[in-house]
């Protein structure tokens, strides 16, 4: 996306000081994202917990001032009882304070991230904006089919034998399709821990001045504590998640490597001179695709398990925009490296998300299904993950993360299938993959 010559401005300081002084500002923008705050409500709540907070400084200091004269000598009669009379308030004050505090963290964390200045405002999904196309769509002399239809056929996708092990929304992905996964999985690999391609990704994007620090390959855990899911502002919805075991276990299966990569540094103090820190981790993940029933029931466009490869950086404030940006460029050079014709969406504000300041979707063409379908999103976050994270730069404030989608491979096998077939149902396999499949040139 050309976009580098706007300015951009983000209101990257999403704490309760950003929100005392422009609180019309985040009452409005959280509405535009779909959000009704009550914003004078948490204001009054920390009004009364600064009061507390500071009647408890106070007495912490006199009960100081009161323990150094007891060092002296041996504290009178007086002393005695108003150490007492301290201990009893400082005891009462800090009960006041906790349901307060309670409160303060419920109506702080109902808060939305603010979306950048140039998020299109939009109600839905449908608001989005088509920032640019790519690639001409493939003309056939024979009706195409769905990637359905062709895998099927030719034994390569097998649903009905996974719904008899787990369920709808499962499937077995069998043969020459398993080597086409993994063959893409080292396609990614190979380009993002190149420090020479992703200098050629900037340049021609137009990100002058970004880092080419190659990306670490990852193999994140599959599971998240419940803490540390709702720290990530991931965890809601919750019917959208898998639970695993009692809650004595505390655990849920994440629904995109993202959610495990972004805690990596939870409550640390990232040095200066090692950022931007980039990963590219690859998971199976899990979502229950709840309010989907009837969509996209055949093939493998909506499963409750899938894989996927996401990138997840750690940056400087005043880097975090041109990552995100970087994040769009490498999409799309992965997309054009498979010949896959697809749009860039602006998403709007009611489709960004939470934690989001903004968000890009890119979506390949499916001539099969005869319509264009999500395969990636980049999320900028700002630092308003970093936030409840505490997540910090040592010396320096907090970082700003951002993720995106390297490949979420169904869908790009999708893509692939419907995009390269033939009209005798033989796949051909795009020319950037062959190398990692012994030069085979179809499936």
């Amino acid at each position: 996306m050309q976009k580098n010559n706007i300015v951009y401005i983000i209101k990257a300081m999403l704490d309760i000081k950003f929100i005392r002084e422009n609180r019309e500002t985040v009452a409005e923008k959280s509405k535009q994202k779909g959000y009704e705050v009550n914003i004078d409500k948490l204001l009054a709540v920390d009004d009364s917990r600064r009061k507390l907070l500071g009647e408890i400084e106070k007495v912490r200091a006199d009960r100081n001032e009161l323990a150094e004269k007891a060092k002296a000598g041996k504290p009178d009669d007086q002393s005695i009882e108003q150490g007492k009379k301290l201990k009893e308030s400082l005891a009462q004050l800090e009960a006041q304070l906790q349901p307060v505090e309670e409160e303060f963290t419920k109506l702080l964390k109902a808060v939305p991230n603010m979306p950048a200045d140039d998020v299109p405002v939009g109600a839905s999904e449908d608001e989005n904006v088509v920032a640019k196309e790519w690639g001409d769509k493939p003309q056939f002399d024979f009706e195409p089919k769905t990637h359905w239809e062709l895998a099927e056929s030719r034994g390569l996708i097998d649903k009905e034998r996974a719904a008899k092990v787990s369920g709808s929304r499962f499937a077995y992905i069998k043969g020459d399709l398993v080597r086409l996964q993994l063959a893409i999985v080292q396609l990614v690999i190979d380009s993002l821990t190149s420090e020479e391609t992703l200098k050629k990704i900037a340049q021609e994007a137009g990100l002058n001045g970004i880092s080419s620090k190659p990306f670490t390959p990852v193999l994140p855990p599959l599971m998240i504590r419940t803490e540390v899911f709702d720290a990530m502002d991931r965890l809601e919805p919750r019917e959208d998640r898998y639970k695993v075991g009692s809650d004595d276990d505390n655990l849920w299966l994440q629904g995109s490597a993202e959610h495990t990569l972004g805690p990596m540094y939870m409550n640390e103090s990232i040095e200066d001179k090692e950022l931007p820190m980039r990963f590219l981790g690859y998971a199976t993940s899990f979502r229950r695709e709840a309010g989907t029933y009837g969509k996209d029931t055949e093939g493998i466009i909506r499963m409750h398990q899938f894989d996927k490869l996401e990138m997840e950086s750690f940056t400087r404030p005043e880097d975090g925009l041109s990552e995100h940006l970087m994040m769009v460029a490498i999409q799309e050079y992965l997309l054009q490296q498979l010949k896959i014709p697809y749009r860039v969406l602006q998403k709007c504000t009611a489709d960004i998300g939470k934690p989001n300041a903004r968000g890009i979707d890119l979506e390949a063409w499916l001539p099969g299904a005869d319509k264009y379908m999500e395969t990636h999103t980049a999320d900028y976050m700002s630092d308003y993950q970093a936030r409840r994270l505490q997540t910090r730069i040592k010396d320096n404030g907090l970082v700003h993360t951002s993720d995106a989608t390297a490949f979420a491979l169904g869908r790009t096998m999708v893509a692939i299938i419907e995009n390269y077939q033939t009209a005798d149902g033989i796949i051909v396999i795009p020319e950037a993959l062959r190398p990692y499949m012994r030069n085979q040139t179809s499936l």
